[in-house]
């Protein structure tokens, strides 16, 4: 009796299994090709900004940007940063850089002391590059190095999309965890680059 028993809960589970795999169209697998963000887990959105006072030593970022150029974060040295992390998989990605693209003109048409850059997470370089073409991103990408530079962002990248503002020594001034916007944007970037050197 105790070996029907096991054998049918073997069975039950094993079409639990295959259903959370299968055509089910409440899998997460089924979720995720319809492409309504059901079932997707970002941030909320939240903004912290930090004090001067506050702020954590310098962080070191460099990579290849997708077009095979080496990037540095101290190249950047005496500007402010705006480094967006995020995937061309994750949809309030792609909705925000129209938002990050607007302010990147507008900072750069102004020539201002901002220079944006963003950090590929778990993408390849052909889709992420498809994205940007898309939606017609003009500042540089860099590839995914596998996480390595977020160990050295600390810990404050807990999600995809993560935008941080980066003051002109090199400090992260601001994050935004989860999607944003230019008006967003632009405030927190104003308000570093008014800072005091």
């Amino acid at each position: 009796m105790s070996r029907r028993l096991a054998a049918a809960g073997a069975a039950v589970a094993l079409g639990l299994t295959l259903t959370a795999c299968g055509d089910d169209a409440n899998s997460i697998s089924s979720q995720a090709k319809q492409g309504d963000n059901k079932g997707y887990v970002a941030g909320n959105g939240q903004i912290e900004s930090l004090a001067v006072g506050d702020r954590k030593k310098p962080v070191k970022v460099s990579g290849t940007t997708l077009q095979g150029k080496p990037w540095t974060l101290a190249s950047a040295k005496g500007q402010v940063v705006v480094l967006n992390v995020w995937g061309s998989w994750c949809p309030p990605c792609q909705k925000e850089l129209p938002h990050l693209q607007d302010a990147w003109s507008s900072y750069s048409s102004a020539k201002k002391p901002v220079q944006f850059v963003g950090l590929l997470q778990r993408d390849s370089v052909d889709s992420a590059s498809s994205t940007l073409a898309k939606f017609k991103v003009t500042y540089p990408s860099l590839k995914d190095d596998g996480g390595k530079t977020l160990l050295g962002l600390q810990g404050k990248v807990v999600t995809t999309p993560t935008t941080l503002v980066i003051d002109k020594q090199g400090r992260i001034a601001a994050r935004i965890s989860g999607e944003t916007t230019a008006t967003t944007l632009r405030n927190l970037v104003d308000q570093t680059l008014g800072e005091q050197a």
